[in-house]
């Protein structure tokens, strides 16, 4: 949809990372001007600071808490948006030095198919940090 992202960002109460608006020119990572213009638009944040060495973050539970608590209070806002065809989802970035588990509560679990959110879980080497 159309929706303006500065909308999203007072809606959730973050702050986003990179946003753009459906109609607006697209451009590079540089911010060079690409041909034709977005779709769609677009929000995403980060809720976690990226690690900066080996062992700094072990667990993401407080922060997938805190996230929780705010679409919890913003489920309205996020059902408006899937019904004028909006999507949602939560993408979880694991930066791995080998083997790790992780486990989403039923709550969160639960919590999340009830408002419509896709969980996308996606593994990189701790290299790319």
């Amino acid at each position: 949809p159309s929706v303006d992202p500065a909308r999203i960002t007072r809606a959730l109460g973050l702050e986003p990372g990179h946003v753009w608006r459906s109609g607006e020119p697209r451009a590079g990572p540089s911010g060079d001007a690409l041909a034709g213009s977005h779709r769609e638009s677009y929000w995403i944040c980060e809720i976690a600071p990226r690690p900066k060495f080996v062992g700094e973050r072990e667990g993401v539970d407080e922060d997938l808490s805190r996230l929780m608590d705010k679409l919890r209070a913003s489920v309205d806002f996020i059902q408006d948006l899937q019904r004028t065809g909006g999507s949602t989802e939560l993408l979880v970035t694991v930066f791995a030095h080998g083997d790790f588990r992780m486990e989403l509560s039923p709550n969160v679990s639960s919590l999340l198919g009830r408002m419509g959110i896709s969980l996308s879980i996606e593994v990189k080497s701790a290299h790319q940090a």
